[in-house]
C-alpha cells in the first residue's frame, strides 16, 4: 500500500477511536491486497502467501508459548490451535469431525465479516495458515475449502487432510514442511500450456500488421474455472464431440478454441459459426455447401463450413437454433462422417471434430420436441458447463486488470487500476451479461477516466430495491416490454412477412415464430 492510499484509508474513518484492533487489521489487509492487485495477479498471490506464512508461524509460536508445547503437535492440539486463532479474531469455527487422516471444521461467521464476499481470495490465506501449520507438524497437508461464506454458501467448511492417500481425488492446495506443493501450481502450469497453445495458433493465423484482434486469453483463478481447465486437458486429445453450455458472454468460444489448441488438430482450421445468425433458408447451404444450380442464385459450387474445417474443428454456437432439416443432416455427418451438398448427389467424406455450444437447456428442448433426441446424445458425449461470472468472484480482479490493459492499448490510455470503491461495485453487481458486459462497462468507463486510477464506473445499480431477485424481475419485465413493442412495430412495417422480420431482427424465422407465440401476437392482425 502506498503512503497516499494508506492516508486515504485512514481519512475514511471519523476518528481513530473507530479503528478497533480487529477492524484495523481486517481493513488494512483488504487495502493491502487491493493495492497489490493493481501490480498484477502474481504479485497479489505472492502477498497472500507471504502474509499467511508469516501469520501461521506467529500463531503457532504463540500457541506453543501459551501451552508450553515443544514437540510436534498432535491432531487434538492442532485442532485447538486453528480453532482458537480463528475464533480469537472474530470467527465462529467449530470442529465437525476429526481423525488421523482428516480434520473438518465449519464456520458460521467469517473473521472478515460480510466484506469477505468482496474479497474471496482471502480464503486462500486461511488455506495457507491451516496448511502450513499442519505440514510443519504432520509432514503433509492438503486444504480443501468445500464451502465458503466468501462464495455466498452461507457458511464455511474446510477439510485439512494430513494423509496423501486420504487427500487423493480431492481438490485443494497441498503443503509439505513449510512450503506449499500447491496443486494450484499444477493448475498454473496447465493454464500456461493452454494459453501458449492458443497464442501460437493466433500468431500463425493473424497478420502482423493488423491490430483489430487480440490474442485469446483465459482467466481462471476461481475453482470453477480451474476445473474447466483440467477438463480441457483431459478431453482435448480425444476425438469426442463436446457440448459447451453457459450463459451468453461467459466465453464458450474461448473454451472451444482452447480445446482445439490442445488437440492433435491444432495445426488444422478452427471454424466458428453462429448458427443463430444465419437465416433458416441459408443454414443448410452454409453448413454443407451447395452445387451449381441447386437453387436460384446458386451460380457456382460452394464449399460449406464442414468442408472448410476438414481435419480441424468446427464450432457450432447456438446449435439449438438449427432447423429440423439441418439437425437431420448434422446427425448424419456425426454418425457417418459423410455429407452431401445441397442439390448434390455425390457423397463426400469429412474428418473433423464438432464442438457445439448453447445458452439454452437442450434437455428441455428435447422434451418439447424442438431438438432431436438422437442428435442431442451425439453432440453431448462430453459436456462442459461454464459458470456465470457471478459464480466466479475470484476471477474478477484479474479480469478487470486484463481488460484495462487491453483497453489502454486500444485507446492509448494509462489507467493502471480501479479504486477500491469501483472494485466494490464491480463485486456487488451480478453481471447478467457476464464477461462481455464487464468488458463493455469498463471500456465505457475508461474512456472518461482521467489519471492512472479509474474512480468512476458507468454502471447503474438498482436504487429502488436491495432485493436481487426483485431487481431481476423488474429488468426482465422491462426487456419483455421493449421486445414486444419492437416486434409489433416490425411486423406492422413488413406486413407480417416473417422472412423480412427475421432479417431485420438478425434471427431465424423459427426464432421469430417463437417470439410471436411468446407475446401472444396474431400474424393475421399484421397481414393485408
Amino acid at each position: 500500500m502506498s503512503e497516499v492510499q494508506f492516508h486515504k484509508f485512514i481519512m475514511k474513518s471519523d476518528s481513530f477511536s473507530d479503528l478497533t484492533p480487529i477492524f484495523f487489521l481486517q481493513t488494512f489487509i483488504l487495502e493491502l491486497i487491493h493495492a497489490s492487485e493493481q501490480q498484477g495477479s502474481q504479485r497479489s498471490e505472492e502477498l497472500i502467501e507471504h502474509i499467511a506464512k508469516t501469520a501461521g508461524c506467529f500463531f503457532e509460536e504463540t500457541y506453543r508459548g501459551d501451552t508450553r508445547k515443544n514437540g510436534l503437535l498432535d491432531i487434538e492440539s492442532y485442532t485447538d490451535l486453528i480453532l482458537g486463532l480463528k475464533n480469537n479474531i472474530g470467527g465462529k469455527f467449530s470442529l465437525a469431525s476429526s481423525n488421523q487422516d482428516c480434520i473438518t471444521v465449519t464456520n458460521s461467521c467469517c473473521p472478515f465479516g460480510e466484506r469477505v464476499t468482496n474479497s474471496p481470495e482471502l480464503c486462500r490465506m486461511t488455506s495457507s495458515v491451516f496448511g502450513g501449520i499442519a505440514a510443519r507438524n504432520f509432514g503433509y497437508a492438503k486444504v480443501e475449502i468445500k464451502k465458503s461464506i466468501a462464495r455466498r454458501d452461507g457458511h464455511c467448511e474446510v477439510c485439512v487432510y494430513t494423509n496423501p492417500s486420504a487427500a487423493k481425488g480431492h481438490p485443494g492446495i497441498e503443503y509439505t514442511d513449510t512450503t506449499p506443493i500447491k496443486e494450484k501450481q499444477d493448475i498454473n502450469d496447465l493454464h500456461s500450456r493452454i494459453e501458449e497453445s492458443m497464442q501460437q495458433i493466433w500468431r500463425k493465423q493473424s497478420r502482423p500488421t493488423t491490430k483489430k484482434h487480440q490474442p485469446p486469453v483465459i482467466i481462471a483463478k476461481s475453482p470453477a474455472m480451474q476445473k474447466i481447465l483440467q477438463s480441457i486437458e483431459v478431453i482435448a486429445p480425444t476425438s469426442a464431440t463436446v457440448l459447451i453450455q453457459g450463459q451468453t458472454g461467459v466465453g464458450k468460444e474461448l473454451i472451444a478454441r482452447a480445446i482445439h489448441a490442445m488437440s492433435g488438430r491444432s495445426q488444422r482450421p478452427f471454424i466458428p459459426i453462429n448458427c443463430g445468425a444465419i437465416p433458416e433458408s441459408l443454414i443448410e447451404s452454409a453448413l454443407f455447401g451447395h452445387e451449381k444450380g441447386a437453387f436460384t442464385g446458386a451460380i457456382e459450387v460452394h464449399q460449406g463450413y464442414f468442408e472448410r474445417a476438414e481435419g480441424g474443428t468446427l464450432f457450432l454456437d447456438e446449435v439449438d437454433s438449427l432447423s429440423a432439416a439441418a439437425q437431420t443432416r448434422l446427425l448424419r455427418v456425426i454418425q457417418e462422417g459423410e455429407l452431401e451438398r445441397v442439390g448434390g448427389k455425390q457423397t463426400l467424406s469429412v474428418d473433423l471434430r464438432i464442438i457445439s455450444a448453447t445458452n439454452q437447456n437442450l434437455e428441455e428442448l428435447v422434451k418439447q420436441g424442438k431438438f432431436r433426441q438422437d442428435l442431442y446424445y451425439r453432440i453431448n458425449v462430453v459436456r462442459l458447463n461454464i459458470p456465470p461470472l457471478a459464480e466466479r468472484p475470484e476471477d474478477l480482479p484479474y479480469l478487470v486488470q486484463f481488460i484495462l490493459q487491453r483497453m489502454n492499448k486500444k485507446y492509448n490510455k494509462t489507467v493502471e487500476s480501479v479504486s477500491r470503491e469501483v472494485m466494490r461495485r464491480i463485486r456487488a453487481y451480478q453481471w447478467p451479461g457476464n464477461v462481455r458486459e464487464l468488458e463493455n462497462i469498463l471500456e465505457r468507463s475508461l474512456l472518461f477516466a482521467t489519471g492512472k486510477e479509474m474512480t468512476q464506473l458507468d454502471l447503474e445499480l438498482p436504487a429502488a430495491t436491495n432485493n436481487v431477485d426483485e431487481w431481476k424481475n423488474v429488468k426482465e419485465r422491462a426487456l419483455t416490454g421493449v421486445e414486444y413493442a419492437f416486434l409489433a412495430t416490425i411486423l406492422k412495417v413488413h406486413q407480417g412477412d416473417i422472412k423480412k422480420v427475421a432479417v431485420e431482427m438478425n434471427i431465424t424465422s423459427r426464432a421469430v415464430y417463437a417470439k410471436i407465440k411468446k407475446h401472444n401476437l396474431k400474424l393475421a392482425d399484421y397481414r393485408d
